[in-house]
């Protein structure tokens, strides 16, 4: 995307096929950056292994951590790459124990730095005690040379590697029985001779088991270390046949495929990414969409290669494919070959169940879990530059939102405006432009219109008196009513008659007093915010004959807002329910910016290592708060938000927002 390669950040995941010493490798670039979340989630989702990358200066960063969880959720193996060892302050030890003490991992230190920071030149492999050493000359990284450690060139390299690979054979032997059982019983003596083919086996095996991860160490701006990192995965991360997933056995050779991606393209409408689990998709075939049970054409079936695409004839279990021609399937569906098909693997499945005695209903069993969606955080409205571009900016949004799960996009009722909710700021700023770029329309993102609502503090009677003649008819309505607070909550006015309104007249009239109740209501008389938690009583009612209903409905209009403006009245504002996760170190800073933001802290509640901040806190206060708190943090504590309910605001609050209402601020 032209927004990734401006800003160098990945914005939205890319995936890539290729082939590496006789095996195929299906390769997604997830996004680093917190308000992408939604991206790694559903990509990891649908992968098998995954290589963590960290900064050898950094180690262990805020994101990295929520990344780190999102992959224990979805229980995938993986292998650590300490990235930029030819950075300024990398330091290999530093980064290796900071992914010891924060993930609580156990790191295996496959290999180590020749050199670090400007002197780095290459890499040792623990495992064969052999050096790589990269031409300096070359950009790409593709010239190397590998050469075994010998007594007489590296002395002290060579000592350094024996310890380590001494240290490495330990550690494996504590976590794999097989492998301590063989070198306890053949190489007890002397762990240099134990083969290195028996040691990566087990570091393959412990990896699986998620026992330990695996570490390497590189720099990939001039290539150097990616060779060996491409043989790691092949060696230690698992193939598709290695990752059993339970429901494949109802689906015997049948295909069960996850889509869990949609880009839209120009040319080609809609391009669904799917990873197949079982069976074989083929262009022109038809397939069927469990989660929206619906049957679809596959037109075309194509390998991505980045931003380039490869038409291919079919393709197996285990691989990722692009697909075009479907319409209707978002992400997180389940893909399986025909409605048959299905009902076929319910079967299986319900007599498996039988058996265990479980019971759930047969679709659930068969619907591959989809992918989470995570609750929005940050709000702003957008607005086309006319009003004749509104379907186009409908449309637009209607496109991204397929794309995008993660943008949520509502209509204010109060207001009008188009609201977008996302993950943060970047997001929606990225969101914004893009509407700009591939749409071509210049939108304007506004701050969140705050819905205040209105209410009276006591009660009040009032009378009014209508009377117009219009042409040779005379309208003459007398209406006396009395409005008062309600102590429940009550959006709509509740409406009630004394008992010396006759019914006759009600009869006729009842409809037109309560479209002027409610019209009244609509607008109250400090912000013109609709008024809420009031009851009304009309005590009486004189109507003149041939009075019309309009005139009715006016004048009772009319005779209520004179009551709400006699009474004392008080504005109510939407509170937001907040959670805020937080390191115990940053919890001071984070309660003291809430108590600023008129927050009402509820409890703190301990989470292992963490504190949970339960409470509420204004809308209006809340703008802006996600980037706030990361600042706060340094980018390590998260937050949900929901709307929980109306309170009336404080009296200095109030006179604050009626200035700065009325202009005088």
């Amino acid at each position: 995307m032209a927004q990734e390669r401006e800003r160098g950040i990945t914005i939205q995941s890319a995936a890539v096929t290729f082939d590496w010493k006789g095996y195929r490798v299906n390769l997604i670039d997830t996004p680093g950056h917190v308000d992408f979340t939604l991206e790694v989630e559903r990509c990891l989702r649908v992968l098998d292994g995954a290589v963590a990358v960290f900064d050898a200066s950094a180690g262990v960063e805020a994101q990295t951590l929520t990344v780190w969880r999102q992959a224990d959720k979805h229980q995938i193996p993986r292998i650590c790459f300490l990235n930029k060892m030819d950075k300024t302050g990398a330091s290999f030890n530093y980064a290796v124990e900071s992914i010891r003490e924060k993930l609580k991992a156990k790191p295996l230190l496959l290999q180590l730095p020749i050199g670090e920071a400007k002197n780095f030149k290459g890499v040792v492999d623990v495992v064969r005690k052999e050096k790589l050493l990269w031409n300096s000359n070359s950009d790409d990284g593709k010239d190397f040379e590998r050469k075994p450690l010998l007594e007489m060139s590296d002395p002290e390299l060579l000592k350094e590697t024996t310890e380590a690979r001494n240290a490495l054979i330990e550690q494996v032997a504590d976590l794999d029985d097989e492998f301590a059982d063989l070198v306890l019983g053949e190489f007890s003596e002397n762990f240099d001779l134990v083969p290195a083919e028996k040691l990566q086996t087990a570091i393959h095996r412990v990896t699986l088991a998620r026992m330990a991860v695996p570490v390497l160490c590189g720099s990939a701006l001039k290539n150097k270390g990616v060779q060996p990192l491409l043989d790691a995965v092949t060696m230690y991360l698992p193939s598709p046949e290695e990752r059993n997933y339970e429901f494949l056995q109802w689906y015997k050779d049948d295909l069960c495929a996850l889509a869990f991606k949609v880009l839209h393209d120009k040319q080609r409408g809609p391009l669904v990414f799917m990873r197949i689990y079982s069976g074989m998709i083929k262009p022109q075939s038809a397939i069927h969409n469990i989660n929206g049970n619906c049957t679809e054409r596959i037109s075309r079936l194509l390998l991505p290669f980045a931003d380039q695409h490869v038409e291919i004839p079919s393709l197996t279990a285990g691989n990722i494919a692009l697909t075009v021609g479907l319409k209707h399937t978002a992400t997180g569906d389940t893909i399986v070959s025909s409605k048959s098909s299905a009902l076929a693997a319910a079967r299986r499945a319900g007599r498996e169940g039988e058996k265990k005695h479980e019971q759930n209903s047969e679709a659930e069993r068969l619907l591959l879990a989809g992918v989470e969606i995570p609750e929005p955080v940050f709000f702003c409205t957008i607005e086309p530059p006319s009003v004749a571009k509104q379907p186009d900016l409908d449309h637009a949004l209607k496109c991204l939102q397929r794309e995008d799960p993660s943008l949520k996009v509502k209509l204010d009722p109060d207001s009008g405006q188009t609201v977008l909710c996302g993950m943060g700021e970047l997001h929606i700023e990225i969101i914004h432009d893009r509407i700009k770029r591939e749409y071509g329309l210049e939108t304007y993102l506004g701050p969140l219109q705050v819905a205040y609502r209105e209410t009276i503090l006591n009660p009040v009677r009032a009378t009014d008196t209508l009377d117009r003649t219009l042409g040779d008819k005379r309208h003459l309505v007398t209406v006396e009513l009395e409005v008062k607070p309600m102590e429940t909550s009550s959006v709509t006015p509740v409406i009630e008659y004394a008992e010396s309104v006759s019914e006759d007249i009600l009869k006729g009239s009842r409809e037109a007093i309560e479209n002027g109740i409610h019209s009244a209501c609509l607008q109250g008389p400090l912000l013109g915010s609709p008024v809420q938690d009031v009851a009304i009583t009309l005590h009486s009612l004189i109507i003149h004959p041939g009075t019309s209903s309009t005139m009715i409905s006016a004048c009772v209009s009319r005779c209520i807002q004179k009551a709400l403006k006699k009474a004392d009245n008080q504005v109510l504002e939407p509170l937001m329910n907040l959670e805020v996760t937080v390191t115990r170190d940053y919890l001071s800073p984070v309660l003291a910016d809430l108590a600023q933001r008129r927050g009402n802290i509820q409890e703190i509640q301990t989470r292992q290592d963490n504190r949970v901040v339960i409470g509420f806190v204004p809308l209006a206060e809340i703008m802006g708060y996600s980037t706030v708190l990361r600042t706060l943090t340094s980018g390590s504590a998260t937050f949900a938000l929901e709307l929980s309910n109306y309170q009336a605001m404080n009296p200095q609050d109030q006179s604050t927002l009626l200035s700065r209402r009325s202009g005088l601020t």
